[in-house]
């Protein structure tokens, strides 16, 4: 190994130091690429039948109180629930295309990098592999190995270096067709609801919707499901009803 300060590209760190940095720097671009948008198709879908439910609801309550008829908000919650598709579906889309554009450049980055700079990259693996354990001659049979194939190399520094899990990058599109078809399968099972029953009726309706949705994704993130289906509801149930008395003051 090298001495640790004479690459210009570690800026005066040695090559573990630079490896967390640069995790750092990936995870910084991961976050900027979730934002408040969930990844997999399945918890997105999950995601907007929940926004859907309360966002529904919250229209429903305040047209009532000013006086509405019930059937006329039927209909009025069509235009809504298909221009909220549309934004929803969009902006999954936009999401999920950013989030693939950063992941890009973080390829193209740290191919540069191998291309240009392949001492320093040597470095780099051989703080990440003596941060695992390896040393000696098993230290640089790993190295000298991975450096041997450039396509496992920028595997291995993207995995290893940046911690990213490149299988858990979905198409943009699947993540917005999920989105979208959480928007219109829960208002559709909402306005049917409410042509049929009376508002606490599509109500229950909705908390179903909503339970589900929950439990869905809780058990995909591994977190407790009733936790997470008792706290859904009650936030949606409190937003419904602040719509109502805030209405009730204006």
């Amino acid at each position: 190994m090298s001495d640790k300060t004479q690459w210009s590209h570690f800026q005066g760190k040695d090559a573990l130091q630079h490896v967390i940095e640069a995790q750092r720097k990936a995870k910084s671009a991961q976050s900027e690429i979730h934002g408040a948008e969930l990844s997999s198709h399945a918890a997105a879908m999950a995601d907007s039948a929940k926004e859907t439910v309360v966002l529904v609801f919250i229209l429903w309550t305040l047209f009532a109180q000013y006086g509405i008829a019930s059937e006329r908000i039927h209909w009025l919650l069509i235009p809504f629930v298909l221009t909220w598709f549309i934004w929803r579906f969009s902006r999954s889309a936009l999401l999920g295309w950013a989030r693939l554009e950063r992941l890009h450049r973080l390829i193209e980055e740290e191919k540069w990098e191998i291309e240009h700079r392949r001492p320093q990259e040597k470095e780099e693996l051989y703080a990440l592999y003596a941060a695992k354990g390896f040393s000696g001659k098993l230290l640089d049979e790993v190295v000298e190995v991975l450096m041997a194939d450039d396509n496992r190399l920028l595997q291995v520094m993207l995995e290893e270096e940046l911690r990213l899990s490149l299988e858990s990058f979905e198409h943009p599109l699947k993540t917005a067709a999920g989105t979208g078809a959480g928007v219109l399968g829960s208002a559709a099972l909402l306005i049917a609801a409410g042509f049929t029953l009376p508002y606490w009726g599509a109500l229950s309706v909705g908390a179903v919707i909503i339970a589900s949705a929950s439990g869905l994704t809780a058990k995909q993130e591994r977190n407790e499901i009733t936790p997470a289906i008792t706290w859904n509801l009650a936030i949606a149930a409190f937003a419904i009803f602040a719509a109502k008395w805030i209405g009730q003051l204006l």
